[in-house]
């Protein structure tokens, strides 16, 4: 936590209200998102209970697991689900582009949860489905399985800061918003968007407070309210139960019990159905509201270059299903453990320098910080030649800025930084100097980049005298790593080269007992 944060925190309990914490929307919002609300048994590990679904607000599908520990249902459900979504995620890769390095899709498919346990749900159902086989004993749809290697695309890439493919919703408003609550309670949803919307004549600390009662905002998911599934789903569970163990016994005559045969089993299942809409169609227009908020966010400049990443990956992924299709495995190597956590630090490293240059309230906390410093041009030499120091006595244009600064610098002589309105510009510190009248900082620096191939600087590159800058030490490269083996020469101190990966037995074995 920030000061700006903690500041924005205690502004939000002294005035009731969230406080924002950013000028502009630091993630892509598609047209046509997929939105997820998943359901689960209390008790089970990661049993579908139930699920809302769709790509427009007033257009949910349900789907429910009449008894989620019967595995029949549970892969019935998947079927379900990847009936509705498998289509929407394929259309994207229809329309394409062509690059130098080959077609991609004008756009990329948006699944968005209601909060990271939504994102935990489908990273778990993933791996439940994706090795599923569709043949012998035990066979599934052969759409389950597929379903599974496109949800664990998008579990995956959840984990890498700014990417959009996957969204909690949860995360994103408390990435623009500060309340007056903790991190904990604004992991639930309906209090979170108390503080940031609250109902016309109700503070927010009051609407969080009336959006905690289950009974009033059932839980966003995916585990319900034990009070809900105490008093009303053991029950609705315990009838269809019934229903169904009444039809089994009374197939010679089905008259002779009302709750047998499939009149009763469906009308056991209406009530489940019933029943859990009550508890998903608050967190379905929660969520819609959540993304009308953001949408009224202008996007951060840096905003379309991360979504044509995703469009990248997505492409990739798809082109990768078309001809090949091996599900994911089930544990990364050594040497892509490694690889993966080194993309992960250096996408948070550009994340964290694109939000701080998009966004001068992000900025602000890297002042805040000394990692940052906001001041006018006192002076400017702009035709400054050196050496190269690469010998044959060539001359390169280094041009020196001097800036003056109240902000509380913390950065040190030969330290890296661009100005938020220069970003190709890239300076070292040079000097940090007190002014002999005292008040503020001098900072001597130092342009390496961004000023043409001339001698002389093209016109407007160098800043001028009098101009105000923000230049920050936040950059996209700060992550550095060392280089990675080839696969082939994991060592064996890390298990030695893994096996070229193929599905098993033990990949698609259940365990029925």
């Amino acid at each position: 936590m920030t000061a700006i944060s903690s500041y924005a925190r205690a502004l939000a309990v002294a005035t009731g209200n969230a406080a924002p914490t950013a000028t502009v929307r630091h993630a892509h919002l598609s047209a046509r998102p997929f939105v997820l609300v998943p359901l689960t048994l209390a008790g089970e590990a990661n049993a579908p209970l139930a699920a809302m679904v769709g790509t427009a607000r007033d257009e949910a599908t349900l789907l429910v697991v009449a008894q989620p520990r019967n595995r029949d249902l549970r892969f019935a459900f998947a079927d379900q689900l990847a009936q509705i979504m498998l289509p929407h995620v394929l259309g994207f890769a229809a329309a394409t582009e062509e690059l130098t390095n080959g077609p991609r899709s004008l756009d990329a498919p948006q699944l968005v949860v209601p909060n990271p346990a939504g994102v935990e749900f489908v990273r778990l159902f993933a791996r439940s489905t994706r090795f599923r086989s569709t043949e012998g004993e035990y066979a599934v749809a052969p759409s389950v399985p597929l379903l599974g290697r496109w949800l664990t695309f998008f579990a995956e890439r959840a984990e890498i800061p700014g990417s959009s493919l996957m969204l909690a919703v949860t995360d994103l408003l408390g990435l623009h918003w500060a309340t007056g609550q903790s991190a904990l309670e604004d992991a639930n949803l309906a209090a979170l968007l108390g503080w940031i919307d609250p109902p016309p004549g109700l503070p927010g600390a009051a609407a969080a407070r009336l959006a905690e009662d289950p009974r009033h905002c059932p839980p966003a998911g995916p585990t319900t309210d034990p009070g809900f599934d105490t008093e009303q789903l053991a029950p609705a569970i315990a009838a269809y139960d019934t229903a169904v163990a009444a039809t089994v016994a009374d197939t010679a005559a089905p008259a002779a019990d009302p709750a047998a045969g499939p009149a009763g089993v469906a009308r056991a299942v209406t009530r489940l159905e019933n029943l859990l809409r009550t508890q998903l169609q608050p967190t379905w227009d929660l969520v819609w509201r959540a993304l009308d908020l953001l949408g009224g966010l202008p996007a951060g400049a840096s905003v379309p270059a991360r979504w044509e990443t995703d469009r990248a990956r997505y492409t990739g992924f798809h082109t990768y299903m078309v001809e090949e299709g091996l599900p994911q495995a089930r544990r990364d190597g050594a040497v892509a453990a490694a690889r993966r956590l080194n993309r992960i630090e250096q996408a948070q490293a550009g994340y964290d320098a694109d939000r701080a240059f998009d966004d001068p309230l992000v900025m602000a906390q890297h002042r805040v910080t000394g990692e940052a410093f906001s001041g006018t041009v006192v002076a400017v030499e702009w035709d400054r030649r050196i050496p190269n120091g690469r010998g044959k006595g060539r001359l390169v244009t280094r041009p020196l800025l001097t800036v003056r600064t109240e902000d509380p610098v913390r950065l040190t002589v030969g330290a890296k930084v661009v100005a938020s309105s220069r970003r190709r510009q890239e300076c070292v510190i040079e000097a940090i100097d007190v002014p002999p009248a005292g008040g503020g900082l001098l900072i001597t620096l130092e342009a390496r980049s961004g000023m043409g191939r001339s001698a002389a600087p093209a016109p407007g590159t160098v800043a001028e005298v009098g101009e105000s800058l923000c230049y920050s030490a936040v950059l996209a490269d700060g992550v550095r790593s060392a280089p990675m083996p080839d696969t082939a020469d994991t060592p064996w101190t890390h298990g030695g080269p893994p096996e070229p990966y193929e599905p098993t037995e033990k990949d698609t074995a259940e365990a029925w007992e």
